[in-house]
């Protein structure tokens, strides 16, 4: 695989099973091209190794006097010269691209298991974290790969020096050979220490920049309370536990740096001293003396393949972890075959809660609870972020939700939760969606009440003649109001024109009128089409053709607002805010329900 080749037809299915099992499985994806750089690598370090040959063969010709010698000894320079330039060179390109391959790899695995899970993505998994593990985790991922076939070239080439100097000068080779293996290993006891302090590193690195991502988003908020402080002193002591963390990951690497100088050093102190009585003694010559050192000496450029292998994994093994973590997320679906000619179209039903949303008509759901609200609204989607153990499915018209594939369960079922969120560009980019082709974006943005947005967007609007379609609107709509953002977002949900639509408080932060006139556009828009609406506003409830009381996990109660009003004391308890001395007063007779109405209202 080339970087023009880019991207992959198919990622493949990775092996999630942990970190590990998934940076081998990486490792086996772009095995072509690991063989390609360990091929250019054994180059690199063998025109390395060759140089001390060389050397040594020039430094006996002069002792020898011998020219030709001397010429053939160059000439051996000169082509060891060539190989180590044209190996580097080459195995800088393909180690590259083997880190731009694999990260684009993991990339691709992320992006795709994101478009399968959607917004369930970020109720299971922090956002911080999926930013770190789509950038810096990636880039620890992609380290590995690309230094693992480095890693090979040094350690196949350690080998044939071993060999080589063995068979060239037993007496000298056998101390190398004894000697490089154990400079190799001498690291592996510090190893478990320095991972384990580069995981708690990236542990507390991950919640730092969660909590830097929450900030941001809720910047807007935090100034309103005057809370901007509170979090920046939380960031700070966040930080400076990373930077602590850092500080002793460093310390171990730091000894693992030293150990790897230090016995080399060690090695070739041994080499040259017991050399050196060989060559006084006559049982070798100053030239075999200079190249067995001279190859000891170069040895340090291979060696140091084998600690940048161990950093790379103690540093990408939590990456690999944590991406790992996120792509084994799965939606809970199991199409089999002829799903796909299977209609779902009729009543949606919740074996699970008992709730009932007729096919074509206004349903509001009433949950004393948000955070359950916001769980039942996921589950109604197909989406539901909690474990079942009875593996129960909503139903749309008899077919489970589960047992469609999943572009067919997202045409039917549409899920707005109670913060939508609205990317950056212009309104016609916002309102550029999948859809029916029923619904044109002007009569959804009417429906869902946002003229006043047009005009704000119209009045920003630089250089698109006061066109508010084209007005670009920043990140997450930060430039509009959160009742305008929520606006902006039902309009793109009602514009999909879905078989069922969801919406969790879809009015939450607009103000009764037009809360009111939401409600009346929502009901007039969606009229024939099944829709759900969980909240607790009277102004919405009124104007449902059903509403159901949720309590504790079960719909307990179903009937019109007042009906509910009039006879429901837990539904009274959750619509308008009754204290328990108020609900052991007596229901409210007719002419008192319409008053108590027009108050909550």
């Amino acid at each position: 695989m080339q970087i023009r080749d880019l991207p992959y037809a198919d990622p493949g299915v990775p092996d999630v099973r942990s970190g590990t099992r998934f940076l081998v499985w990486l490792g086996r994806q772009q095995l072509a091209g690991q063989v390609k750089s360990m091929l250019w690598g054994l180059l690199h370090h063998l025109g390395i190794a060759g140089l001390p040959l060389g050397i040594g063969l020039a430094v006996q010709a002069v002792v020898d006097r011998e020219g030709g010698r001397l010429a053939l000894a160059g000439g051996l320079l000169v082509v060891m010269g060539a190989a180590i330039s044209l190996g580097d060179v080459m195995l800088h390109r393909t180690a590259v691209t083997n880190w731009i391959t694999a990260a684009a790899r993991v990339q691709q695995l992320l992006s795709r298991k994101t478009a399968e899970l959607g917004s369930v993505l970020t109720r299971r998994v922090a956002a911080g974290e999926v930013v770190a593990v789509s950038t810096a985790d990636v880039e620890k991922i992609g380290w590995f790969v690309e230094a693992l076939s480095r890693f090979a070239a040094g350690a196949v080439t350690l080998v044939i020096i071993c060999v080589g100097l063995t068979v060239y000068q037993p007496a000298l080779g056998v101390v190398v050979a004894v000697g490089i293996p154990v400079l190799a290993l001498a690291v592996l006891p510090l190893l478990p220490r320095a991972t384990a302090r580069a995981d708690v590193q990236r542990e507390k690195a991950g919640k730092a920049t969660e909590l830097a991502s929450d900030t941001v988003a809720g910047l807007r908020v935090l100034r309103g309370i005057g809370g901007e402080e509170l979090f920046l002193d939380r960031y700070r002591a966040a930080s400076q536990e990373v930077r602590r963390a850092a500080v002793r990951s460093a310390r171990m690497w730091a000894l693992i740096s030293a150990v790897q100088v230090v016995l080399p050093g060690v090695l070739l102190i041994v080499v040259a001293v017991h050399g050196a009585r060989l060559a006084l003694a006559g049982r070798i010559t100053v030239g075999e003396l200079v190249t067995v050192y001279s190859a000891v000496a170069l040895t340090y450029h291979p060696l140091r393949n084998f600690e940048e292998i161990a950093m790379a994994f103690s540093f990408s093994r939590p990456s690999a972890k944590r991406a790992a973590r996120v792509l084994a997320l799965t939606r809970t679906t199991t199409t089999t075959a002829g799903d796909e000619d299977r209609k779902a179209t009729g009543d949606l039903y919740d074996p699970l809660t008992g709730l009932l949303a007729p096919a074509g008509r206004f349903t509001a759901v009433v949950c004393g609870d948000p955070d359950v609200a916001g769980r039942l609204a996921d589950r109604l989607g197909g989406h539901p972020t909690e474990p079942d153990p009875d593996h129960t499915s909503v139903l749309l018209g008899g077919v489970p939700l589960d047992e469609l594939p999943l572009e067919t369960a997202r045409t039917v079922v549409l899920v707005q939760d109670k913060d939508p969120v609205l990317l950056s560009g212009t309104l016609d980019e916002l309102l550029d969606v999948p859809r029916s082709g029923e619904v044109l974006p002007g009569r959804a943005l009417a429906a869902a009440r946002c003229d006043d947005v047009l005009d704000a967007l119209a009045q920003a609007s630089v250089d698109s003649d006061g066109d508010p379609m084209r007005t670009r609107i920043t990140e997450r709509g930060r430039s509009l109001s959160g009742g305008q953002r929520q606006r902006l977002a039902l309009a793109r949900s009602l514009v999909t024109d879905p078989e069922v639509l969801v919406l969790d408080e879809p009015t939450s932060a607009v103000d009764a009128h037009t809360e009111a006139r939401v409600a009346e556009g929502v009901g007039e828009l969606r009229e024939g089409r099944t829709t759900v609406v969980l909240a607790s506003s009277p102004l919405l409830l009124d104007r449902a053709d059903r509403v159901v009381l949720v309590h504790e996990g079960q719909a307990v109660a179903v009937g019109t607002h007042r009906e509910l009003l009039a006879r429901e004391p837990r539904y009274r308890a959750v619509v308008t805010r009754e204290t328990d001395e108020e609900l052991a007063a007596p229901a409210p007779r007719v002419g008192e329900l319409e008053a108590l109405e027009g108050e909550t209202a």
